[in-house]
This record gives C-alpha cells, sequence and structure tokens, in this order.
C-alpha cells in the first residue's frame, strides 16, 4: 500500500494530471505524468469496470501495479504526479510482461534517475 502522501486522491489532482500531462501508452497500459513542484512523487492507478466486472480481478491487478511502482520508487526522480491507466487487454497477463511494459513508460517518460537506470534492471 502507497503511503498517503505517495497517493493522488481528489478529482482535481488526476484532472490536473489528464489536462497537462506528458503520456505513453502500450496494449496494456497507459501512464500520464505531470510536475508537481512537491519533493515526492504521487500516483493514481485507474481500474476500470471495462477490465473486469468482477472487484477480484480488478483489485489484483491494482495490487500487482502498486507492487510494480513501490519496487522501482528508489529509482526514479522526485516530484511527478503519476496515474496508470490500465486497458482491457492487461487481463490475464504475467507479472513480468506488466512490470516491463511499466518499466519501459518510466523509461519513455524519463523518470528514472540516470545513474540508476541501469541498476533497475537487476532489481
Amino acid at each position: 500500500m502507497f503511503k498517503r502522501i505517495n497517493r493522488l486522491t481528489k478529482n482535481k489532482e488526476f484532472d490536473n494530471v489528464f489536462a497537462n500531462g506528458r503520456s505513453s501508452y502500450d496494449k496494456i497500459i497507459g501512464v500520464k505524468l505531470v510536475f508537481n513542484k512537491l519533493d515526492k512523487n504521487r500516483f493514481g492507478i485507474l481500474v476500470g469496470m471495462k477490465i473486469s466486472k468482477k472487484a477480484v480481478q480488478r483489485n489484483k491487478i491494482t495490487r500487482q501495479v502498486r507492487e510494480i511502482i513501490c519496487s522501482k520508487l528508489p529509482f526514479m526522480k522526485t516530484g511527478y504526479d503519476c496515474v496508470i491507466i490500465t486497458l482491457p487487454p492487461i487481463l490475464g497477463k504475467k507479472y513480468q510482461i506488466i512490470d516491463k511494459s511499466i518499466e519501459d513508460h518510466f523509461r519513455w517518460l524519463k523518470l528514472y534517475k540516470q545513474q540508476d537506470t541501469n541498476q533497475c534492471q537487476n532489481v
């Protein structure tokens, strides 16, 4: 679970990311990112009803994405708001595929610290 300071909680925070953020999408995940002028990163994860009608499956995807983000947090630059948008083909994908997709998005959006980029692959 993210600490409260690392979560986007208000609609206006999500709206700001969607209105002003840079984005990166592939077939299973989309990432929107905007600078927040704070000394910490904040994340929001969107898993909609289009993914699955079953809450169990949506919650599993949310937990997987949250764990992936937590494992990559030490290697990231600080001061960003990030929204992870899951798309319907994510259902049934293995953890490693989701992890690779999120890592590629973060790399594309230049969210990693420059010197730690190679260390992240070894984790």
